[in-house]
């Protein structure tokens, strides 16, 4: 336990010695590292709370409900994507000349399509909000955190060749806090790679559902008359 406690207390001695740029580097990857750990966390309970609610609202859709009851409870299903779809294509439809209904069916039929790809869109795009920034520190964290790295190591031997010092005792401070900018770019650019492929994987779930939903709602609606 002593052993480990000095190792600590090194590794933070080594980051608050760190030049201004080096330091600025471990900022900016803490933030970064920091930000995307409550993207995931508020993405992964989104997604979640959005599935349980779907299951429940194409249960009652499918089931007891009729047409206007779903739009009524679809209101109580608000992080379903499939929910608020069904609920903003209705309101467009209500929108047509209900006195017209049958000469304008393939207007209304148009209508429909065009709002349940409207709608399903912006679903998706409110699932998919802030998640790109698990992209981008997967991809720019390791290089940010090398730039650390190389600004260090270039001012550890200038200042060897000041002092004109080049034992390893003279050298290894320098090197090691340079390299902890590598490695918290590492910590920061793998969690974000992962979450990234696992939340946009539980995404095209989401769209598959959107999807085959908006299918099943225009047959249904064309069984019905209503387009």
């Amino acid at each position: 336990m002593e052993v480990n406690a000095n190792l600590q207390l090194s590794v933070l001695d080594l980051v608050l010695q760190a030049g201004p740029v080096v330091k600025l580097v471990m900022l900016i990857l803490l933030i970064s590292s920091i930000s995307c750990i409550t993207i995931i966390l508020l993405k992964r309970k989104l997604l979640s709370s959005a599935e349980r609610q779907n299951e429940k609202f194409l249960t009652g859709f499918w089931g007891d409900w009729a047409l206007d009851e779903s739009f009524l409870k679809a209101e109580y299903f608000p992080l379903s994507p499939v929910a608020k779809s069904f609920r903003s294509t209705v309101k467009e439809l209500r929108r047509v000349d209900e006195g017209a209904k049958n000469e304008r069916r393939d207007l209304r039929r148009s209508i429909v399509r065009r709002a349940l790809k409207k709608s399903n869109a912006s679903e998706l795009a409110a699932l998919e909000y802030s998640i790109f920034w698990l992209a981008s520190t997967a991809s720019a964290a390791p290089f940010i955190g090398l730039f650390g790295t190389v600004w260090g190591i270039m001012n550890s031997f200038q200042s060897i060749g000041i002092a004109g010092n080049a034992n390893l005792a003279a050298v290894a401070p320098g090197i090691s806090e340079a390299l902890i900018a590598t490695a918290l770019g590492l910590a920061a650019a793998i969690p974000a790679a992962i979450a990234y492929n696992y939340l946009v994987g539980r995404i095209r779930g989401q769209a598959l559902e959107l999807d085959s939903f908006s299918q099943d709602l225009l047959n249904l609606l064309e069984r019905k008359g209503i387009i």
